[in-house]
């Protein structure tokens, strides 16, 4: 199946007293949709997933996956570093109905080879679901090469990537590559890779959906979205998307300690490429 070019990893909106908000998040999963988002990845790293309870996670699978418009995907993110535990939660969001699961490289307990074709095959055989391997050095401390990926690959549902280093950027035998980066959307789309998994669509949607859909115009719309990039990466994701977002209007509320909301000069620079783009 596929899951869609444009998948927006969207954020966790929470309360004034960062409760997570049901209603915003419904809002905001129609709105993206609206705009040019073919699905979502709920409960990622944007999602700020690391400071959600299982049940707060499961829950907003569920709600996505009922309350998803018709066509829309859900990808539901269930990595862990423990293996039983990134099955339980992939049993979970398969039985709420997602589309696919995204499964992050373990992180910081750095298992070797043997050990991640192990992790990564025992999440596959807990789904009937797509699964979308996550390569994201940067945070994880640990690479997934382009030689494992392929090998990776020879696991039935182990389906696509979502490739976070740009350096390793480019075709993998046997996957679908999403971009995980904003700025790697145009190269990979110019590869033939199947889109980008991206956060900038939360605030430019259509313009991202016409970098697939009008492949001539790709380059001078990447040129003009290069500033949001580099605003959206001022600090931590998702504090720069979420002060944006709370900018345009649309109240998603703030982040969950150990993130703190974006400085003085840090909310310069967001609102400097949001007005650039005439957001507000």
């Amino acid at each position: 199946m596929s899951l869609g070019a444009v998948l927006t990893a969207i954020i966790t909106p929470f309360d004034d007293d960062l409760r997570v908000d049901e209603d915003a998040f419904v809002s905001l999963f129609h709105h993206l949709i609206a705009t040019g988002s073919d699905g979502v990845v709920v409960c990622g790293t944007t999602g700020e997933a690391p400071t959600l309870t299982a049940e707060e996670h499961l829950r907003l699978i569920e709600l996505a996956c009922a309350e998803r418009p018709e066509g829309a995907t859900v990808i539901a993110s269930t990595g862990s570093n423990d293996t039983r535990h990134a099955c339980e939660m992939t049993e979970r969001a398969t039985e709420h109905g997602a589309d696919g699961v995204l499964s992050v490289t373990p992180y910081y307990n750095k298992p070797n080879r043997r050990g991640l074709v192990r992790h990564f095959g025992e999440i596959a055989a807990a789904t009937d679901k797509p699964v979308v391997l996550y390569n994201i050095p940067g945070r994880t401390s640990l690479d997934l090469p382009p030689d494992l990926l392929a090998e990776l690959a020879q696991i039935e549902r182990v389906d696509y990537v979502k490739q976070a280093d740009n350096s390793a950027l480019g075709p993998i035998d046997g996957l679908g590559v999403y971009a995980g980066n904003d700025d790697a959307f145009l190269p990979t789309l110019e590869f033939g890779g199947c889109g980008g998994i991206l956060v900038a669509s939360h605030l430019v949607g259509p313009r991202l959906r016409r970098m697939v859909d009008e492949p001539e115009r790709r380059a001078e719309i990447d040129d003009e979205l290069k500033p949001l990039y580099r605003a959206l990466g001022t600090t931590t994701n998702p504090i720069p998307v979420k002060a944006a977002l709370n900018l345009t209007g649309r109240r998603v509320g703030g982040l969950r300690l150990p993130l703190v909301e974006a400085d003085e000069a840090e909310l310069a620079v967001i609102a400097e490429a949001v007005d650039a783009l005439h957001l507000r």
